[in-house]
């Protein structure tokens, strides 16, 4: 027993979490969520309706077990994808506000589910690192502090520690370590070169990104991010000052990817989760600050109804499911990455493993150009108008936002999905134009970029009848 006596004083202080950075993340979570669903509201109908790119029944035909956990399949209506984005918002801001918390975010990992399964090529590492979140947020006690659900219980400045704060720390480590196996494997990586290849490519850097792009710096910065990435154990075997100087050197990467790379809300994500991290004496600092906000907002807060938290699970049932959850992190990882092999699924885990830019940095650029002709014969871009251009100054400027660069550049490999993107453009361009369109042909062009641009190589994905 004496052996085991330093484990149980140690093991609560690395796998146990402030309930005060849970109820940071489940703030962040909720408003990211509200963000990311402002930034998809104005393509709701061309991605997630019948009049869109993928209609239902083309979506069951791609994908007939993906499909059906998608609450958006029982309307193809722009008035039911509405719904629904309501229905997502509400409960984001249950969530920021701690409103029956846990239940919250169940809603919400549902939400999030149906929405990402109605159209999978616009969704990427960090929409599937958000569900993970949320589902363990169920199971995580997120409403005790900073929310409305903590004016049913006493103050609670303590840690939390239970299977699943230890699954929701694997689950952010998993990230990492996965992702620094798969660079490892990539001489590029390897070598320091990796970075440089990235911001080469012109339709993945936004904001400041071209202003980095080309400096030696990013040699360095390839270096010194596959050692913080070789480092993330640490996360959860370090403590005091190495812990939180590694969470921040990991946000302070990822907020740069933020202000230079078009990723989504992948990088703010990432964030969030390093939260979990932060040891008590940060929160405290985070507190003295935020102080005069939160004496505002307290006497309005009282007001409000003080709600009852979900049902109560069993804590034997609890502990069994977080376990059951915490091995499917694991086994599925391991998978991933070729270290075991488990039986047929409908997702392979090998096509959606944490790989971002592993074994192998992108190093082609490319671009989309559907052609239209017209009834009289005429040649246009149907997509951005004009004549269609194959060569271009900045391919990130023919992507209108992040959904759309996914969706394009996914449809090379995508060849059942090309009918319903066609169909799309010919009901568009007959709708705002009086001429009338015959064809459309689609287009993609791919440009090698490092270490000089090469010709951009046309490729035609196919003619399809209006």
């Amino acid at each position: 027993m004496s052996l085991l006596a330093p484990l149980r004083e140690t093991l609560p202080a690395r796998v146990g979490i402030d309930t005060r950075g849970l109820a940071a993340v489940r703030i962040a979570l909720g408003l990211l969520v509200l963000c990311d669903l402002a930034l998809r509201l104005p393509d709701i109908a061309a991605f997630y309706t019948d009049a869109g790119v993928l209609p239902r029944s083309l979506l069951a035909e791609a994908y007939p077990t993906i499909s059906q956990l998608s609450l958006y399949l029982l309307s193809g209506s722009l008035a039911w994808g509405t719904f629904l984005f309501g229905l997502t918002a509400l409960a984001a801001v249950a969530l920021v506000v701690g409103y029956r918390s846990r239940l919250a975010a169940l809603v919400l990992f549902v939400l999030l589910l149906s929405l990402h399964a109605r159209n999978l090529l616009i969704a990427n590492a960090g929409n599937w690192l958000l569900r993970r979140l949320l589902l363990w947020c169920a199971f995580l006690p997120i409403g005790r502090r900073w929310a409305l659900d903590a004016r049913r219980v006493a103050a609670d400045r303590g840690r939390a520690v239970s299977i699943a704060t230890l699954g929701v720390l694997v689950q952010v480590v998993v990230v990492y370590a996965v992702n620094a196996v798969l660079k490892l494997r990539g001489d590029r990586w390897v070598e320091g070169s990796a970075v440089q290849y990235i911001y080469q490519v012109d339709s993945l850097t936004v904001g400041l990104g071209d202003l980095v792009a080309g400096t030696p710096l990013l040699s360095v910065g390839s270096h010194a991010w596959l050692a913080l990435l070789v480092c993330s154990p640490l996360l959860v075997l370090a403590r005091g000052h190495i812990r939180t100087l590694l969470v921040a050197a990991l946000a302070g990467g990822h907020l740069f990817m933020f202000a230079t790379l078009r990723l989504g809300v992948f990088p703010l994500v990432s964030v969030a989760s390093l939260l979990v991290f932060l040891p008590p004496p940060v929160w405290d600092r985070v507190e003295r600050v935020t102080e005069p906000l939160r004496a505002r907002l307290r006497d309005p807060a009282a007001a409000l109804p003080t709600p009852d938290d979900w049902p109560t699970v069993p804590r034997p049932a609890t502990q069994t499911l977080t376990a059951v959850a915490l091995a499917f992190v694991l086994v599925w990882s391991l998978a991933s990455i070729g270290f075991l092999t488990v039986p047929a699924a409908p997702v392979d885990p090998e096509e959606r493993r944490w790989d971002m830019f592993a074994p192998q940095p992108k190093t082609a650029d490319s671009w989309s150009v559907p052609v239209g002709t017209t009834t009289d014969g005429q040649r246009v871009d149907v997509f951005r108008g004009g004549e269609p251009q194959f060569a271009v100054a900045d391919s990130g400027a023919t992507y209108p936002n992040v959904s759309w660069y996914l969706y394009l550049t996914s449809l090379p490999d995508a060849a059942t999905l090309r009918p319903g993107f066609a169909d799309y453009l010919c009901d568009r361009w007959d709708r705002r134009h009086d001429s009338r369109l015959a064809t459309v042909e689609l287009f993609h062009v791919t440009q090698e970029m490092y270490p000089e641009p090469s010709a951009p190589d046309r490729r035609s994905l196919g003619t399809f009848d209006c």
